[in-house]
């Protein structure tokens, strides 16, 4: 079982469900790409006479849009660079840290990835869309949501000062917990 053999590149992508594993193979010999998301194989192409290009598929429960460039830096050399909705994975992130807020926390022993999509107000936890309930409040608003027996909600208040608009913060049971980063 030749399993493997030709992996060139892995990158770990965060998304609103949870954090992807993209491998790829390429044979520079055989022009073989495989690529593999989360460990199931998505593209498998043996004898690609052309080494160079570009390979694209989806990622996640989204079907986010990903492409893996293959171009040649001198002789037998190639960089492999990944896409995320047609931006670099650097650019994705960067732009993900602006868009979503993230937290982990660990509950009665089970972890939790929780994502707030600030512009649809969506709510993940570990890969699930949850349903929530929106509320106005004296200083802001509240998005509720449940995770197994515990009353969630993330609280959303201006912070007074334009640049940093506003400040989201999840509540477990009465406690804040603090955002992760990714």
């Amino acid at each position: 079982l030749e399993k493997m053999t030709d992996l060139v590149a892995v990158w770990e992508v965060a998304l609103s469900d949870g954090i992807h594993k993209i491998e790829f193979e390429h044979g520079t010999t055989s022009g073989k790409r495989v690529v593999y998301v989360d460990g199931k194989e998505e593209i498998r192409k043996e004898w690609m006479f052309k080494l160079v290009g570009k390979e694209t598929f989806t990622v996640g429960a989204a079907k986010t849009r990903a492409a893996i460039n293959i171009d040649a830096v001198g002789g037998f050399a190639y960089e492999y660079t990944l896409e995320i909705n047609g931006k670099s994975l650097k650019k994705h992130m960067e732009n993900r840290s602006k868009t979503t807020n993230t937290w982990v926390l660990s509950l009665g022993g089970t972890d939790y990835r929780v994502v707030l999509e600030k512009d649809t107000m969506d709510v993940w936890c570990n890969g699930q869309k949850m349903e929530t309930a929106g509320e106005f409040v004296e200083d802001g608003t509240e998005t509720h949501f449940s995770v197994g027996d515990h009353s969630c909600y993330i609280k959303a208040v201006s912070s007074g000062k334009r640049k940093e608009g506003i400040i989201h913060t999840l509540i477990v049971d009465d406690r804040e917990i603090p955002e992760a980063v990714e």
